[in-house]
């Protein structure tokens, strides 16, 4: 396997010989829920079943993607911060994380991250950055902090001395108990500096008729990278921000997370069913 300077690779080893068709992936199946067309029957077939049990997870999609997009121009306008590291990237869309904050401040730095070799295929429409910023493109996976911060092209990009917005939205839920999410987390905040941002959302069951709520936590042991969404609870989300500064409105649903000029009428919290914050480390 060989890589060109961005981290993309090449050669032998292109991304499309590292795609299974034949088993749904995160990051497609919420591409086909955002009405995307990078996804395959796997990723629709596991995402009508979703929906079956939440038929609003479409809703729930869409306003998940508002609330990255609403966090990005916090961070950039309100926090000042230039440096983004955004983990469970997901197949491109409009307004990107570097498109939001650049549109703001030009000079912003962002690396992206994500383990579905569809989402590496479309890496050049990633890193096209501002003159004044950069964008870099990192094949790895949340379980994998060490190569992530150690990572050449994160290196490269961003200045881990200077404060960081790490972006945990809607990758967390992907991980059951087993690994420890709230480890890997904590090891990627404290290798920022103080002054840096954890900005993260979170589906939950908080807001389920219990007996789908029970279907749900059971369907999703022992899912894996590719199965489905570990929902956890208020007070199980809260846990991660741990140590950290939660800015206003605090934990919240991410439909109504500083939407004051999101698109009205505003979902329910139990149509979107995701918890959302951003926090600071002092």
């Amino acid at each position: 396997m060989t890589t060109d300077a961005h981290g993309a690779m090449t050669g032998s080893a292109h991304p499309s010989d590292r795609i299974d068709t034949s088993v749904a992936h995160p990051a497609r199946r919420y591409n086909y829920w955002l009405g995307g067309k990078d996804n395959f029957q796997a990723d629709r077939d596991s995402g009508d079943a979703m929906a079956e049990a939440f038929p609003t997870i479409r809703t729930a999609a869409l306003e998940n993607r508002r609330f990255l997009q609403r966090a990005v121009r916090y961070l950039a306008r309100e926090a000042g911060i230039r440096q983004f590291l955004d983990i469970g990237t997901g197949i491109p869309t409009a307004d990107n994380t570097h498109e939001v904050a650049q549109r703001i401040a030009p000079e912003s730095r962002v690396v992206y991250v994500d383990n579905d070799p569809i989402v590496l295929a479309h890496a050049r429409a990633l890193l096209t950055s501002s003159p004044q910023g950069a964008t870099a493109y990192i094949d790895a996976d949340l379980r994998e902090p060490e190569k992530i911060l150690t990572h050449p092209e994160l290196l490269r990009t961003i200045d881990l001395s200077r404060p960081v917005a790490l972006m945990l939205v809607a990758i967390l839920h992907f991980l059951p108990d087993d690994d420890d999410p709230k480890a890997l987390l904590t090891r990627l905040v404290d290798a920022l500096p103080p002054g840096s941002y954890l900005a993260a959302s979170h589906a939950t069951h908080d807001y389920l008729p219990p007996h789908i709520a029970e279907q749900a936590k059971a369907a999703a042991k022992g899912g894996g990278p590719h199965g489905l969404v570990n929902l956890r609870s208020l007070a199980e989300f809260t846990a991660y921000f741990e140590g950290l500064e939660v800015v206003e409105p605090g934990i919240t649903s991410v439909a109504e997370w500083h939407a004051d000029d999101a698109p009205q009428p505003r979902p329910s919290v139990a149509e979107v069913s995701m918890y959302g914050a951003v926090a600071c480390k002092a």
